[in-house]
């Protein structure tokens, strides 16, 4: 019991619930590149020659979406383009581990679908690692479905599937 005498106890500060920070979703920049190529390393288990970003984003600049926490720092990106008619394609997709289970992925993919379909894309195609089942468990909740076996896709000689939905 406290007699009334005694001085309030001072606020606690609230609960954290564990929510990830927000993140916005805005267009690549330049010094995304570093950030990016963190990501894709860990990710993707891939290394790709840093002018490659810049050099994508030009061709289709709202098909590139980043995910950057509150200090604008990327933690996600999905890189999309567009080679053939009436279709795109995810080159890349990725959420820094942290983040990962957090909707980044999701709010990635969800726009990048909402784009394509506003460019009237019918169809969206990607590819992934045949061991990456959270990944392929991802994109079966977005509709992908696999259409082919890649033999040795990947640089360490890992299968990949190639994956697509209509739109």
């Amino acid at each position: 019991m406290r007699c009334i005498a005694e001085p309030a106890p001072a606020p606690t500060a609230p609960a954290d619930d564990g929510a990830p920070p927000p993140v916005v979703l805005r267009g690549f920049r330049p010094p995304d590149v570093g950030p990016i190529s963190a990501i894709v390393a860990e990710a993707l288990h891939e290394h790709y020659d840093p002018t490659l970003y810049a050099s994508l984003s030009g061709e289709w600049p709202s098909g590139f979406l980043v995910a950057a926490d509150p200090v604008d720092a990327p933690v996600g990106f999905l890189l999309g383009v567009n080679q053939v008619v009436g279709e795109a394609r995810v080159l890349m997709f990725a959420v820094e581990r942290g983040t990962r289970g957090s909707g980044v992925g999701s709010r990635l993919m969800d726009e990048f679908l909402e784009r394509c379909r506003l460019r009237m894309f019918r169809r969206v195609t990607l590819e992934v690692r045949v061991s990456n089942v959270s990944a392929i468990r991802f994109y079966a909740r977005y509709r992908y479905s696999v259409i082919d076996l890649l033999r040795g896709y990947y640089s360490d000689g890992e299968n990949g599937y190639h994956m697509a939905r209509e739109l």
